[in-house]
C-alpha cells in the first residue's frame, strides 16, 4: 500500500517560473488539482469544495501579472474568515456563529496577487481534538496539529504556502512532523482579526512552505513594516536551553538532535549550553491556565447554546478556563512579558543569537487520535518570541524530526537571515 503523498513545490522557484513566463498559471492550476483529486482521498487536507478547478480559473482573470505573490496558490486554515468561504472551525456549530469580515491576513495576500486554494482542516477550535488529516509523508501517521491540513498541504504540493495558527505548537509541530518549514513570527506581527480566536494573549498567525525564501515572500507581504535590511553577515551564535525543558524529548529527538549539533559544530557555528526553564512546569501550568481562561470567555455564548455539539477535550478545556480567578490571569499574562525579557537577557548576557532545541518531544505519533505534544513549542508561544522549525534529520522510522529556532522579539527579519545560513549546511 502506498504511504506517502508528498510532492516537491518551492513556492520561490514556481514564483519565478510564473514571472518569465516559463510556465503557465493556467497548467500550474491544473496540475495542483490532478494532484489533489489523486491524493487528498488517502491525505483529507482540504475541506470539500465542489468546482474548485472552475473557481480559481476565474480568479486568475482579476489578478495582474505584476503584482508581487503573482499566482502563489495559498490554503486556508478553517479558523480564517475568507470571502465566499463558510467558516466552520473543524466544529458541529452552526458556520452562521462564525461570519464576520475577512481575515486582513488573507485580503493582504490577495492583494499581492495570490490565490487561495480554499480552506484546509483544523482541528475543533485549534485545540486537541483531530480532524480526518493524514501525514502525507506516512498516511499512518498524524501530521500534528492544530494547523494539520495546511501542513499536509503544503507537503502534499497543494499549494505553495498554507496559513496557520499557533497557541500552543499548532505552527512548529506540524512543521516538524511533515518535514517543512513552518514561521510563527513575533506575537502580533500578523494581524489575528478575522481569525477564530482561541487565547488573543497567545494567539499568533503563521505559515508553512517547502522553501525558506518562500517564507521571506510572505513574510514581507504579512508582517508589519518589515525591513529587508536587519540583516547579519556572521553566523549566528546558538544557545541550547539545556535541563528539565530539553529533557522533555524522547531518545530518538534527543539523539538526533544531538547529531545535528555535531553537524553545525563541524561547519563552523558556536554553541552553547545554557541551563535555563528551570521552571518549566510552573511556566507550562501558567500558559494552560491562561489559555483555558480565555476560551472559555471566547466561547461563552457559543457554549452555553451548544455544549452538546462540543467534543471531549474542547468541552473540558473551556470547562477548566471557568475555574480561573481573575488574579490568576492577571499574572499569567503579566508572566508573558517576564519570561521573554528574562530569555532575552540570557540571550544577551551569554552572547547567543538564536535558541535551538528540537521541534517536538517524538515523532509524529501512529495514527490520528492524537496530534501529539506542543510541549517544546510551548515556552516560546507563551512569551511571544519569533520561531521557525525547520527539517532536520530523518528518523530510523523514516518519520521527518526538525530543529526549532528562537530570536529577539520583533527581529524576525534577523531569525529568517540566519536560518538561510543554517540551512545552507
Amino acid at each position: 500500500m502506498k504511504l506517502n503523498f508528498t510532492s516537491k513545490l518551492f513556492l520561490s522557484e514556481e514564483l519565478k517560473k510564473l514571472k518569465n513566463n516559463s510556465t503557465d498559471l493556467q497548467t500550474d492550476i491544473e496540475k495542483v488539482i490532478i494532484k489533489i483529486e489523486n491524493s487528498e482521498p488517502k491525505i483529507h487536507a482540504l475541506k470539500w469544495e465542489e468546482n474548485r478547478l472552475n473557481r480559481l480559473l476565474n480568479d486568475i482573470e482579476k489578478i495582474d501579472k505584476q503584482s508581487e505573490l503573482y499566482g502563489v496558490i495559498v490554503g486556508v486554515k478553517d479558523i480564517f474568515r475568507v470571502d465566499g468561504f463558510k467558516t466552520k472551525a473543524g466544529s458541529k456549530l452552526p458556520p452562521e456563529l462564525f461570519d464576520g469580515k475577512e481575515a486582513s491576513s488573507v485580503t493582504k495576500l490577495k492583494n499581492a496577487g495570490a490565490l487561495i486554494l480554499g480552506k484546509t482542516v483544523t482541528t475543533e477550535f485549534a485545540y486537541f481534538e483531530p480532524g480526518i488529516t493524514r501525514n502525507p509523508v506516512n498516511i499512518n501517521h498524524t501530521p500534528g496539529g492544530s494547523s494539520s491540513g495546511s501542513a499536509a498541504a503544503v507537503v502534499a504540493g497543494f499549494c505553495h504556502v498554507a496559513l496557520g495558527t499557533q497557541t500552543i505548537g499548532s505552527i512548529s509541530r506540524p512543521a516538524s512532523f511533515c518535514g517543512i518549514i513552518g514561521f510563527k513570527p513575533s506575537y502580533d506581527r500578523i494581524a489575528t482579526d478575522g481569525v477564530i480566536p482561541f487565547s488573543p494573549s497567545a494567539d499568533h498567525v503563521g505559515f508553512f512552505t517547502q522553501d525558506i525564501e518562500g517564507i521571506e515572500l510572505i513574510a514581507k507581504v504579512l508582517c508589519d513594516n518589515w525591513n529587508n535590511k536587519l540583516s547579519n553577515k556572521n553566523l549566528p551564535i546558538l544557545g541550547i536551553p539545556e535541563g528539565k525543558y530539553l529533557n522533555q524529548a524522547d531518545k530518538i529527538v534527543l539523539e538526533n538532535f544531538e547529531k545535528n549539533i555535531e553537524k553545525l559544530q563541524n561547519n563552523g557555528f558556536t554553541i552553547k549550553r545554557i541551563t535555563t526553564f528551570e521552571n518549566i512546569e510552573k511556566i507550562n501550568q501558567t500558559h494552560k491556565l491562561m489559555v483555558s481562561a480565555e476560551i472559555s470567555e471566547v466561547h461563552k455564548d457559543w457554549f452555553k447554546k451548544y455544549e452538546n455539539l462540543y467534543r471531549f477535550h474542547t468541552k473540558q478545556i473551556i470547562k477548566d478556563g471557568q475555574k480561573v480567578k481573575k488574579s490568576e490571569i492577571e499574572s499569567a499574562i503579566k508572566g508573558q512579558l517576564e519570561l521573554r525579557t528574562k530569555l532575552q537577557e540570557l540571550m544577551l548576557k551569554n552572547g547567543i543569537d538564536l535558541w535551538i532545541n528540537p521541534s517536538t518531544i517524538t515523532e509524529a505519533p501512529y495514527g490520528i487520535e492524537s496530534t501529539g505534544s506542543p510541549l517544546m513549542n510551548l515556552p516560546w508561544t507563551y512569551c511571544g518570541l519569533p520561531t521557525i522549525s525547520i527539517p532536520s534529520e530523518i528518523s530510523k522510522n523514516k518519520l521527518p524530526l526538525g530543529l526549532h529556532f528562537t530570536g529577539f522579539y520583533n527581529e524576525d527579519e534577523k531569525l529568517l537571515n540566519y536560518i538561510k545560513k543554517i540551512i545552507s549546511v
